[in-house]
């Protein structure tokens, strides 16, 4: 089986497991950093020695899941329209949002909604099939989503659940 657990909830949630310690502070232009008189100039790259390798680690890209998952949720949580995954969907899926966040299931008074940690199984190339948990303070929910690769190389989400009864879908939809 190909699952695969992406996050998990002690690095989301900004809970520290024990032994762990807190991250460091690395911006030199702030209270506890490098003085700022001597550290050296970040916006100009400096030449290494061949041979060598630079001191700074290229930043990873973040996976399709863990992106689409903020989107999803930033949109059923109402701190984004429902347009603003136009781009990013394909076939039924833009409906399937729109029905869902018709009826706001995850806004919430309190605690913002958080993405707690993402799975997902690869049924074939191309194509992934994702879940989150999602809490918001004390309640958790799940959603389920599948994202394909275009013939542009372009992930768009082509189907989105969230956990309870389904709806059925008619013909009119």
């Amino acid at each position: 089986m190909n699952k695969v657990m992406t996050r998990n909830r002690a690095t989301t949630a900004g809970r520290r497991s024990p032994g762990q310690r807190p991250p460091v502070r690395h911006d030199t232009r702030r209270p506890g950093g490098a003085d700022s008189r001597t550290a050296p100039d970040r916006g100009t790259p400096r030449a290494t020695a061949p041979g060598t390798q630079s001191r700074t680690a290229p930043v990873p890209r973040p996976r399709p899941t863990d992106v689409f998952a903020d989107r999803l949720l930033s949109v059923l949580s109402g701190r984004r329209p429902v347009h603003s995954m136009l781009g990013h969907t394909a076939g039924r899926a833009y409906d399937q949002l729109a029905r869902l966040a018709e009826r706001g299931p995850l806004r919430t008074r309190g605690t913002r909604p958080v993405v707690r940690d993402i799975g997902y199984y690869v049924p074939r190339p191309g194509a992934v099939e994702a879940f989150a948990r999602i809490g918001a303070g004390d309640r958790l929910r799940a959603m389920a989503f599948r994202l394909e690769c275009g013939p542009d190389h372009r992930w768009r989400c082509t189907a989105v659940e969230l956990g309870g009864p389904r709806t059925p879908l008619t013909d009119d939809d």
